[in-house]
């Protein structure tokens, strides 16, 4: 019965738990990008990737 005071307990490390500055943070991408080595195709992957990024900031900023 007393099942539930024991469960609240196993949480409590995650508030203890360090927060990255923001200047370690990464953006998840972790590509090697040539210029003079890139093609057609990544040059258009490149534009359609700035153009996702500036919708997401877009919408983000509307909400």
């Amino acid at each position: 019965m007393g099942r539930a005071r024991k469960q609240k307990a196993r949480d409590k490390n995650k508030q203890k738990l360090p927060q990255v500055p923001k200047n370690q943070k990464s953006d998840g991408h972790d590509v090697e990008y040539a210029e003079e080595l890139a093609d057609l195709d990544d040059r258009e992957a490149q534009m359609r990737a700035e153009a996702a990024s500036k919708r997401a900031k877009k919408r983000k900023k509307k909400k």
